[in-house]
């Protein structure tokens, strides 16, 4: 029997063992959806009071329940270890590591490289490889597979490689690992059936496309799509502030239309690790084929440019309070990037924080979900959001718009209200203390 037949027939019947390498926002939720139909997982984590944690049964990722994490490791469904040992044990081996970018904005491999590296160490007959990680067109066939092939192994004879991108939304309660339709693009087409397969087993529609390169390519325009979007509306109210309109109002407005539009809003800049990042991995590939991507290059100046704006801005109310900046104490609200989230990675609300303290003004913030902001060299913890903190603070930035703020209450207390999200929309009194984006 071939290796694809026998892959394909541990596939189906379920007795692949599944390797999952990274047990973040993505990884972890995958292992806990391909453990729920009865594969064996093994998880590459590197962190390893993360690896403790998910062999103690301790979740640590909002999309992920706890009693069913709890549930698949009692079983001996899912175990975790920080190293690659068992890598020879795995029939599927599905990366889903971070893909940073370097200062000057270009595409930091170093964490995929190494994890191929590891993996090409330990390759036997028989396994798939499949990258969820976010990239460049051309990363799994020009980057990977020359690692992989460096084992001896023959691709589509003795081993397959596809990219799947991940597409993980965190907080989401509507779409799912399972209900998210997943791409898939093999390098080759035995590589594309295996993959196709394997996917087709936990998640409710697959949608094969012609190569991994096509795969790669399908993410990095959905999230410059987003980004673009995104930096036009952030346009639109820097355009508003000028022409001293609500864009809030105009949006709303604008998106009563049932056709030919798509609501997107504007805020204090993107976060996370995507729609920062991904539309310059696009940008940078299409620099080695001479070719300018012109709206990206727009859109990333204008969301990066944000941050100042809301600094500008506050700056701007506390002067019209008769309040020096230098000598102002801001509240910030939310320091994670996206509602009711703990994370805060590439925040914008960070960069605010940032930008009012390197202009001498004395910041604090809350956020029910970050407690600290060490881990990025701010040596700031949460306070308490009392109304002795909102009297005591000359104007408070709304920052992240977490539901569990009393925005009502906010606005009682607090002698004025930078409002970057409209998280004060629905509150009636004391909106002469609020100042919209």
């Amino acid at each position: 029997m071939r290796r694809r037949d026998e892959l394909l027939e541990k596939i189906r019947n379920r007795t692949a063992v599944v390797g999952v390498v990274g047990l973040g926002y993505v990884g972890l939720p995958f292992a806990v959806e391909k453990a729920k139909v009865g594969f064996r997982v093994l998880g590459v984590e590197q962190n390893p009071a993360r690896a403790d944690k998910v062999n103690r049964g301790e979740n640590y990722i909002g999309d992920v329940r706890d009693e069913e994490l709890r549930d698949l490791v009692a079983r001996g469904l899912i175990h975790a270890q920080t190293d690659f040992a068992r890598v020879p044990e795995m029939d599927v081996i599905v990366i889903c590591v971070p893909t940073p970018l370097t200062k000057n904005l270009t595409p930091d491999l170093s964490y995929v490289e190494g994890v191929t590296r590891e993996v090409a160490k330990r390759l036997r007959p028989g396994q798939l490889v499949s990258l969820e990680s976010t990239t460049y067109p051309g990363t799994t066939e020009e980057v990977m597979l020359p690692i992989l092939s460096s084992s001896g192994l023959k691709l589509e004879v003795d081993f397959f490689l596809a990219h799947s991108p991940e597409r993980v939304d965190p907080g989401n309660k509507r779409y799912t690992t399972k209900n998210t339709t997943k791409v898939v693009g093999g390098v080759g087409p035995e590589s594309l059936a295996v993959a196709l397969a394997f996917y087709e087993q936990t998640i409710e529609r697959v949608v094969p496309v012609s190569s991994a390169k096509a795969a790669e390519l399908v993410k990095v325009f959905e999230n410059t799509f987003r980004a673009v979007n995104i930096a036009l509306v952030n346009e639109l109210a820097l355009l508003c502030d000028r022409m001293g309109l609500s864009v809030w109002e105009v949006l709303e407005a604008a998106f009563t239309k049932p056709f030919g539009i798509m609501p997107f809003w504007p805020g204090p800049g993107v976060g996370g690790h995507c729609i920062p990042l991904d539309p310059h991995y696009l940008e940078w590939k299409a620099k080695e084929l001479n070719f300018n991507t012109h709206f990206i290059a727009l859109a990333g100046e204008i969301n990066r440019r944000m941050p100042e704006f809301v600094r500008e801005k506050a700056f701007r109310v506390l002067n019209r309070l008769g309040v020096a900046p230098s000598r102002a104490r801001v509240l910030v609200l939310g320091a994670a990037y996206k509602r009711d989230l703990a994370d805060h990675r590439e925040s914008p609300a960070v960069e605010v924080i940032r930008l009012l303290r390197a202009y001498g003004a004395e910041v604090a913030y809350h956020d029910p979900h970050v407690p600290s902001l060490r881990d990025v060299g701010l040596d700031l913890e949460s306070v308490s959001l009392t109304a002795d903190e909102l009297r005591q603070s000359d104007l408070v930035v709304i920052a992240t718009d977490h539901s569990a703020v009393d925005y009502g209450f906010v606005v009682a207390q607090a002698r004025h209200v930078l409002d970057t999200r409209n998280a004060t929309k629905g509150v009636a009194e004391g909106r002469e203390r609020i100042t919209l984006l």
